[in-house]
């Protein structure tokens, strides 16, 4: 198991990666944070209400499942929310240059450091 520090660092290798943060969405509060190129503050705040609506949305419709990721597509970047299933209320926040980064790849490097991280 990988400490919250050590998982941001080893999430930065991935091609593209400029900034990531792990959110508690309970509070918009970051737990930890790693890179540059965003207010990471502002954007965990921010994106912690996109992951709450989404949830809430999900209750609405009657989805009894969970977000594997949420994806939001920019022009010049990508941003990767992955909430963390064995730790509710908590999630990766990654932001990565669009034209220096493979997707796939990225979002599986997510998967693997929300297998690895020790919370």
């Amino acid at each position: 198991m990988a400490t919250v520090s050590d998982s941001l660092k080893d999430l930065l290798r991935t091609d593209g990666a400029m900034c990531a943060a792990l959110v508690d969405s309970n509070s918009g509060m970051m737990l930890g944070s790693s890179g540059a190129g965003l207010d990471l503050e502002l954007a965990a705040a921010g994106n912690t209400e996109v992951v709450r609506s989404k949830l809430k949305t999900m209750k609405s419709l009657g989805l009894s499942d969970a977000i594997e990721d949420i994806l939001i597509t920019l022009g010049k970047q990508y941003h990767i929310i992955r909430p963390i299933q064995a730790k509710a209320g908590i999630f990766l926040y990654l932001v990565l240059d669009k034209a220096k980064s493979n997707l796939a790849m990225a979002r599986r490097a997510c998967q693997e450091t929300e297998a690895a991280l020790a919370l």
